[in-house]
C-alpha cells in the first residue's frame, strides 16, 4: 500500500551496464519483499531483456527504453530516439502505482521517469536536478547498494545490501563444466575495464596466472569480446599456458563458469559483480574512489584491494575530486591504469586465503 492504495505495478529505471544492475539488485529484492504481490518492470536495455527472460528473481519484466538524450550509460543497441513519445504513452496507459529512479543525479532520468505517469514517483536528486515526489540527494562517493535502498526507503522497503543470489540455470552450469572440466581448482582472472584505467597492468595478470599454475590451481581468463585485447596482454606476457574463454562464453554461462571458480580476480567491471552475485569469492582491484561506490563490503569471501594514486601518472591532477565542485582537479582526458600500487603478492596471498577458506566451494562438487 501507498497513500491506502494498493501497489499492483512498478517500474524501475536502471538502464546501463552489468555491474550497474546487479549493484541495484539488493533495492530491487527490496521492492518484491515490500510489494510481494506487484509486478515489477525494470525499464532496461536488450541485455537486460536476454538475461532475465526465465531467470527467477526480483525483475517480472523488462522493457527496453530508447535512447534518452542526456541518460548517462546508456548502452548501444536500444531503439532509437523517436520511438520514446510512444514507449511513455504506453506506460502511462499501463498505469504504474510506483516509479523509481535508480540511473544517476536525475538531470535526465527524473523527467524521464515524471512522464511515466505513475501515482507516486521517487529516485535520486543531484542540486539542480529536477524533482520527484521523494527523493534522495545524489553525492557521487556513495556505495551503490546503499544508495539505491536508501531510494526505496522511502516507500518502506528495505534489506541487506549484500546481492541477492543470482540464479543460474542448469544448463549454464553444464556448459560451465564442459568448459572447465575436472575438479579444479579453477580461476577466473578478468583483465578488462571499459575503462582503461581501472585495468590493472596485464603482466600482473600474467604473474598471477603463473603463480596459479605453479600452486597446483587451473587459471582461466574471462570476458566479453571487448575484452580481447587486455586478454591476449595476459597471455603473451605469461610464462605458462592458461585457457582463455573471452569472448567464449554468453553472460548466462559466463555466470555458470564463475560459479564453478573457487575465485574470481579481476577489475571493477561486470565480471567481477557478477561472480558476487552467485556466490564466487573474489579478490576485486579497485581504484580507492571506485571502492567507495563499488567494492564488497564484507571479507569472509570478498578481498577488495585497493590503490591509493590520487593524481594522473601522466600530468598530475587530482582526479579524487568528481562530485566536488568547490575543489580543483578532475578534467583529466589521459587513460593510464591507476591500479599499478597493487602489487602481485597481495593478490596472490588474499587468493590462497580464500581457496583454502572458503568452505564448500563449487568446484569441488563437479556437475
Amino acid at each position: 500500500m501507498i497513500d491506502g492504495l494498493p501497489v499492483r505495478r512498478v517500474a524501475v529505471l536502471r538502464c546501463n551496464a552489468l555491474g550497474d544492475y546487479l549493484m541495484a539488485t539488493p533495492a530491487l529484492a527490496a521492492l518484491r519483499a515490500r510489494f510481494p504481490d506487484a509486478e515489477i518492470t525494470l525499464l532496461g536495455a536488450p541485455w537486460h531483456e536476454r538475461f532475465l527472460r526465465g531467470r527467477p528473481g526480483p525483475v517480472d519484466r523488462v522493457l527496453v527504453l530508447p535512447h534518452v538524450d542526456g541518460l548517462a550509460g546508456q548502452p548501444d543497441g536500444v531503439p532509437p530516439a523517436h520511438e520514446l513519445p510512444a514507449f511513455l504513452d504506453a506506460a502511462r496507459g499501463y498505469g504504474y502505482d510506483l516509479a523509481v529512479q535508480l540511473h544517476g543525479g536525475g538531470g535526465a532520468s527524473n523527467p524521464l521517469v515524471r512522464d511515466l505517469g505513475a501515482r507516486r514517483s521517487i529516485g535520486l536528486r543531484a542540486d539542480g536536478a529536477p524533482s520527484l515526489d521523494a527523493d534522495v540527494p545524489y553525492r557521487y562517493y556513495q556505495p551503490e547498494a546503499d544508495r539505491f535502498l536508501e531510494v526505496v526507503r522511502l516507500v518502506g522497503a528495505d534489506g541487506p545490501a549484500d546481492y541477492p543470489l543470482l540464479h543460474v540455470h542448469d544448463a549454464e552450469r553444464d556448459a560451465a563444466a564442459a568448459l572447465l572440466p575436472g575438479a579444479g581448482p579453477w580461476v577466473a582472472l578478468h583483465a578488462g575495464a571499459t575503462d582503461p584505467r581501472r585495468r590493472w597492468p596485464a603482466e600482473r595478470f600474467a604473474a598471477v596466472a603463473d603463480g596459479l599454475t605453479e600452486a597446483g590451481a587451473r587459471p582461466v581468463l574471462v570476458g566479453g569480446p571487448g575484452d580481447a585485447e587486455p586478454a591476449a596482454a595476459v597471455t603473451a606476457a605469461a610464462r605458462r599456458p592458461l585457457t582463455d574463454l573471452t569472448g567464449r562464453t554468453d553472460l548466462g554461462t559466463l555466470a555458470g563458469v564463475l560459479q564453478r571458480c573457487a575465485a574470481v580476480v579481476g577489475n571493477d567491471s561486470g565480471p567481477l559483480h557478477l561472480a558476487r552475485a552467485v556466490g564466487a569469492a573474489t579478490v576485486g582491484l579497485f581504484w580507492c574512489g571506485n571502492a567507495i561506490n563499488a567494492a564488497a563490503p564484507t571479507r569472509t569471501r570478498h578481498r577488495p584491494l585497493l590503490s591509493w594514486t590520487l593524481r594522473c601518472p601522466e600530468c598530475g591532477v587530482d582526479c579524487s575530486t568528481a562530485g566536488h565542485p568547490h575543489r580543483p582537479g578532475d578534467g583529466c582526458e589521459h587513460r593510464p591504469s591507476f591500479l599499478d600500487q597493487i602489487p602481485v603478492a597481495e593478490v596472490q596471498e588474499e587468493v590462497s586465503d580464500l581457496i583454502g577458506r572458503v568452505t564448500a566451494p563449487t568446484w569441488a562438487t563437479p556437475r
